[in-house]
């Protein structure tokens, strides 16, 4: 059996990628996640890989996928992210001055 790089679906934070890093090199998460952030704190080039490569590498549930579908389901759950943070965060700005 050949092992095949995913997106984690059950060991994921934000998309998946740092689980399944691991899972793919059979380490601990925690390393690579560990790995990322000072990637993305000394230089700031980890956060532009880690969209890369959550916008390239499929989900568990979409390996075989050919790639154009891949790319479109990952860019859309990105979007979705997004507009999920940015309206928690405008809720929480909200609230804030409304308690002022």
């Amino acid at each position: 059996m050949t092992k095949r790089l995913y997106r984690s679906e059950t060991d994921k934070i934000i998309g998946g990628v740092c689980g399944g890093l691991a899972e793919y090199l059979n380490i601990d998460p925690i390393i690579v996640r560990i790995l990322f952030i000072l990637a993305s704190t000394s230089g700031g080039f980890g956060l532009t890989v880690y969209i890369v490569l959550w916008i390239v590498i499929p989900s568990e549930n979409s390996i075989d996928k050919n790639t154009d579908e891949v790319i479109q389901e990952n860019a859309k759950e990105i979007k979705e992210n997004v507009e999920k943070a940015t309206k928690g965060i405008k809720r929480e700005v909200t609230s804030d001055t409304k308690k002022k």
